[in-house]
């Protein structure tokens, strides 16, 4: 379905369907381009990991956050249950490499924050983030880490 700003909003549907992916691109810290599909049909499928949102590319740890999703997720094979889409038309989605969950673990390194909207159909997370909080790891290391929607929004057009 194609989606209006009204999908980030729109509530988390757990999706029965399940897909096994081989990652071939790396965007960010909480996005990958996976290929899908039978040999001979494969379809390209831009991911955004559920419930996390790890700093933009230019922001402090943006670039390692998407260098611990590329040793995470690149050239492997990725389990992907979609949930829905974004704004963006990417199927946001919960994602496993190599058995690993890559929200928990994105957040866990202090690679992303979790993200408040669909933090109560992740409730692991939150415990995550608190202990790389208080170890003081990846993003958490800086005295003031600034949310990437909150630099999103000043760095706006």
């Amino acid at each position: 379905f194609h989606c209006a700003t009204v999908c980030s909003r729109a509530p988390l549907l757990v999706s029965l369907t399940v897909m096994f992916c081989l990652v071939v691109a790396i965007s960010d810290g909480d996005t990958l381009t996976a290929r899908c599909g039978a040999p001979g049909a494969y379809r390209p499928v831009k991911v955004r990991v559920a419930a996390i949102d790890a700093p933009e590319t230019k922001q402090a740890f943006g670039t390692r956050s998407k260098q611990h999703l590329a040793q995470l997720c690149f050239r492997q094979k990725a389990r992907l249950q979609p949930l829905t889409r974004d704004d963006y038309g990417r199927t946001v989605a919960n994602v496993q490499c190599a058995g690993k969950d890559v929200a928990a673990a994105q957040v866990a390194a202090g690679m992303a924050w979790v993200y408040a909207p669909y933090a109560q159909q992740h409730p692991q997370l939150q415990p995550l983030q608190q202990r790389a909080r208080s170890q003081r790891l990846g993003l958490w290391s800086q005295k003031r880490p600034l949310a990437p929607w909150t630099y999103r929004q000043r760095h706006r057009g």
